[in-house]
């Protein structure tokens, strides 16, 4: 069963961002509502922690709503729109506080429960493994990595957030997996 309130298509999402900017209040909190928790779990990724989560995800929401005046609907899909705010958000965040890496939690959230504890311990080393290899990547990669399979983005939505081509985002993608392998290959041999 459908929830009347939630946009169905792009034109009802459309309809509701038209009508969010012309100030109806009710529309942007469907807005909200259908974002808030993808715009808290890209955000909580990124600073693990649940109140610095929380507080910058409203920042971006009270962001969105004092932005909307300027968005230009039809240049951007919404949620590309809210997610690029959220960036930005965060790209100050860690600028302040000089760190930006994927954390073990997040690759955590990744990986699927196993049924046995050896399952379990070797799946905690592999992210081990992993988390140590993304923290070597630079910001770009790290950011592509976490939209694109944290977030399960497209390649045309991660282009909107971080401000790059699409073909640059994929270059982005495949340097990052590149130099992933690179840096995992070379862990297993020490």
């Amino acid at each position: 069963m459908r929830s009347e309130s939630k946009p169905d298509s792009h034109n009802d999402e459309g309809a509701l961002v038209q009508q969010a900017i012309d100030g109806d209040q009710d529309a942007f909190e469907i807005l909200y509502n259908q974002y808030l928790e993808p715009i808290y779990r890209y955000v909580y990724f990124r600073v693990e922690d649940e109140k610095e989560a929380e507080d910058l995800t409203e920042e971006v929401f009270i962001r969105a709503w004092e932005g909307l005046p300027r968005y230009q609907h039809g240049k951007y899909p919404f949620m590309s729109w809210v997610y690029r705010i959220a960036h930005n958000l965060l790209v100050d965040y860690h600028r302040k506080r000089k760190t930006m890496q994927i954390s073990e939690t997040q690759l955590r959230y990744i990986g699927a429960s196993t049924s046995s504890i050896e399952e379990q311990a070797a799946q905690n080393h592999t992210h081990g493994l992993l988390h140590q290899a993304i923290g070597k990547l630079n910001a770009d990669e790290q950011q592509v990595i976490l939209l694109r399979f944290i977030q399960g983005l497209s390649h045309q939505e991660i282009s909107a957030i971080i401000g790059k081509s699409e073909g640059a985002c994929r270059v982005i993608q495949h340097r990052a997996l590149t130099n992933l392998s690179r840096y995992l290959k070379h862990s297993q041999t020490d």
